[in-house]
């Protein structure tokens, strides 16, 4: 939390500061990387006990796959804190930070409480927010917000691929 309130109150000019809120922005994305990371630890058996659509992505492309876009995410979240800081960009960085919580929770309803519809609601809901968060940021920088492309696009396809699971596994989701 002192992480937090030390980071809205940096100033974005400062060149000491920009790399600081650069380490600050990867750090929050990839500490809710791991959040979400945790429940998926030990869904490795009950992944493969899925009926998984011909068209699923292989189980060893996930983890590459959220790196790059977990790192674009923390960049993209940088460009817009560095515009005018947490003040100047308040609702493009509280949109991005909610979509950071609830992509963090899809983990949890799939692979924990193994429910298909609760995560196919919840990944409906967060590619709008996604989409709400791409276009508040390409406001402050196009740069930035072209960077959330290949995550609006990824948890498309993910969206479809929960659908695919749920409908597939009625018994196990």
């Amino acid at each position: 939390m002192l992480t937090v309130v030390v980071y809205i109150d940096m100033n974005p000019k400062s060149p000491s500061h920009q790399w600081l809120g650069l380490l600050i922005c990867l750090v929050l994305v990839f500490v809710a990387a791991a959040v979400g990371g945790l429940a998926s630890s030990s869904a490795g058996s009950f992944f493969m006990e899925l009926n998984r659509p011909p068209w699923a992505p292989p189980a060893w492309l996930l983890g590459p796959a959220w790196t790059v876009l977990y790192l674009l995410m923390g960049v993209a979240s940088w460009l817009v804190w560095k515009q005018g800081g947490f003040a100047g960009a308040r609702g493009a960085l509280t949109l991005y930070g909610i979509q950071l919580v609830l992509n963090g929770v899809w983990t949890w309803l799939f692979f924990v409480m193994r429910s298909g519809s609760l995560a196919f609601v919840e990944i409906v809901v967060l590619w709008l927010l996604i989409l709400a968060t791409l276009i508040a940021f390409w406001r402050k920088s196009a740069v930035a917000g072209a960077m959330l492309i290949p995550y609006l696009l990824w948890v498309a396809f993910a969206t479809a691929l929960t659908f695919s699971m749920w409908q597939r596994n009625p018994s196990l989701l």
